[in-house]
């Protein structure tokens, strides 16, 4: 893997990257190590693959904390941030990596309360640890972004809607964000490959992300996307608050 930040460029920042065990999450948290920051891996039930992880963290001579939460959870939310308080007595980059809703056997309401009510919940309880200067990153898919005005597959369109529903709540926190100095940017993707909703939208839609990529020319893979996400979190936030990542012609101009 390339060097993706400046070596030593986030030396004594500290990291939360949400669902950070595994896919986009583990390479970003990846990326801000390798730059030096201190970093804290997210599961909701993969421990051993967290800890992994965090122990070739660990080798990169940075602090790695390794946290499970359930995001739907207020309790568990605040108990990880009691931690990261405890551990590195705050955070510079929080990363809203961590979405779902594809999963079977959850309840029906559980897409909206994970890409839109844990977003704020995540958020609201990492606020305190939040000083001015840190920056907060929301990830998301064209799929979901663009919802409004491009139909997506119809396997796929509670998720989208829950995830744009997540990002509108986020954006109605700009003003307050600024405020504290804190920077927030949402970074789309097209589908990327190799992720587990492109998997089961795959297999549900049998060709789905070969015809995406002959659409769009090319489709980012999982380090690639996690890269644009990495750099988000340092580069100057855009004027609109929005990093498109890939191909965003066959989609319909967003309403502001």
């Amino acid at each position: 893997m390339t060097q993706i930040l400046e070596p030593g460029s986030l030396a004594g920042r500290r990291a939360l990257v949400t669902g950070s065990s595994r896919g986009i999450g583990a390479d970003t948290v990846r990326y801000f190590a390798e730059a030096g920051a201190d970093v804290v891996v997210n599961f909701r039930n993969k421990a051993p693959r967290a800890e992994k992880l965090a122990e070739q963290l660990r080798e990169l001579g940075v602090r790695a904390l390794v946290q499970g939460a359930d995001l739907t959870d207020p309790e568990s939310v605040a108990a990880m941030m009691d931690a990261v308080r405890e551990e590195f007595g705050g955070l510079d980059i929080l990363v809203l990596n961590a979405s779902g809703g594809m999963e079977s056997g959850m309840e029906e309401d559980y897409a909206l309360k994970l890409n839109r009510d844990a977003q704020l919940s995540v958020l609201d309880a990492a606020l305190p640890l939040l000083g001015e200067g840190a920056r907060v990153v929301f990830v998301t898919s064209h799929q979901a972004h663009f919802i409004r005005t491009t139909p997506t597959m119809p396997e796929y369109e509670g998720v989208a809607l829950s995830k744009r529903a997540g990002e509108d709540a986020l954006r109605e926190r700009i003003p307050e964000l600024e405020e504290r100095g804190i920077g927030f940017t949402v970074v789309s993707g097209d589908m990327i490959e190799g992720t587990v909703t492109a998997t089961l939208l795959n297999r549900l839609n049998p060709g789905a992300i070969e015809e995406r990529r002959e659409q769009a020319g090319k489709l980012y893979n999982v380090s690639e996307f996690a890269a644009e996400v990495a750099r988000a979190a340092v580069d100057p936030v855009p004027a609109d608050n929005t990093r498109l990542v890939g191909d965003t012609s066959s989609f319909g101009a967003e309403d502001k």
